[in-house]
């Protein structure tokens, strides 16, 4: 019998709605979905700019078992120490090794959030030593940093032989770049999933018959928006083209991800399915 592992990757959080959000459904969810794991993009939690302490801790909490970001996670300084102490949160790993963090993690599923396994098969997976989560910034109209590519492939010479279900957060902009670095790790990881745009795709497959790929989860936050916004200030924004500061809308919040289930000895991708709650 071929033993299962189900992970939950979550979209971006964005601001109190999204934190809120995940609160009140995701334990329930986890239930619901068989998850024994869970990944959430968390650089937009604190008003839709970085993540701060009360943010972590929430996420931590609510049934997150590792928090990824990208370019906003640099906007919250109270973060910063967390970035290098707490192995759970993830900055992207082509930022200069002289910045605080790291970009991959080990994450036991049975003890990383507090919540215990759902699927008793799962067992593999500790034996294995656990998941690892990798997250790599693109460069395309986005800062220039180092090449995501060469990153990621240091991250997976720095991983190898010591997990097999691997997940990767990109957080870019560009379609192309999240879709050719998808086939370029394709059957070297379990799944490739896109974050940042804030709006969810419906391009969920398996690359090469073993990694899952979105090109984006979409949000969890504002669900009358515009990515998370205020609609009236957004609007403003872009006829007047003003720096007007962005707000979050407060309006009532979704959830938006994918649940991937994989072989939990092997690491390869059986299925992947896009949700909105």
């Amino acid at each position: 019998m071929q033993n299962k592992f189900t992970t939950l990757l979550l979209g971006d959080v964005y601001s109190d709605s999204g934190c809120g959000v995940l609160l009140l459904k995701l334990p329930n969810l986890r239930k619901q979905m068989h998850a024994d794991f869970v990944i959430a993009n968390g650089e937009n939690a604190c008003h839709g700019f970085g993540i701060s302490i009360d943010n972590m801790n929430l996420l931590f909490r609510s049934g997150v078992d590792v928090i990824t970001s990208g370019n906003h996670i640099w906007q919250q300084d109270e973060i910063f120490p967390f970035l290098d102490s707490q192995p759970n949160i993830l900055r992207p790993a082509n930022y200069s090794s002289t910045l605080p963090g790291h970009g991959y993690c080990f994450a036991n599923p049975s003890v990383s959030s507090g919540f215990t396994l759902s699927n008793s098969n799962a067992s593999a997976v500790l034996q294995a030593g656990g998941a690892a989560v990798i997250n790599v910034q693109g460069r395309v109209n986005m800062p220039s940093i180092e090449d995501p590519f060469k990153s990621v492939s240091e991250c997976l010479r720095q991983l190898k032989g010591k997990a097999r279900q691997i997940f990767v957060d990109v957080h870019a902009e560009s379609c192309e770049e999240k879709e050719a670095l998808a086939f370029y790790l394709a059957t070297q990881v379990t799944a490739v999933v896109g974050t940042h745009i804030h709006v969810q795709t419906a391009d969920e497959r398996i690359i090469r018959n073993h990694t899952a790929y979105i090109t984006d989860l979409g949000m969890c936050g504002p669900s009358d928006s515009v990515i998370g916004c205020d609609v009236n200030l957004a609007i403003r924004r872009q006829k007047t083209q003003l720096p007007i500061k962005a707000q979050a809308a407060d309006t009532p919040a979704q959830i938006n991800g994918v649940k991937v289930v994989s072989d939990a000895e092997t690491g390869k991708a059986l299925s992947i399915e896009r949700f909105t709650l």
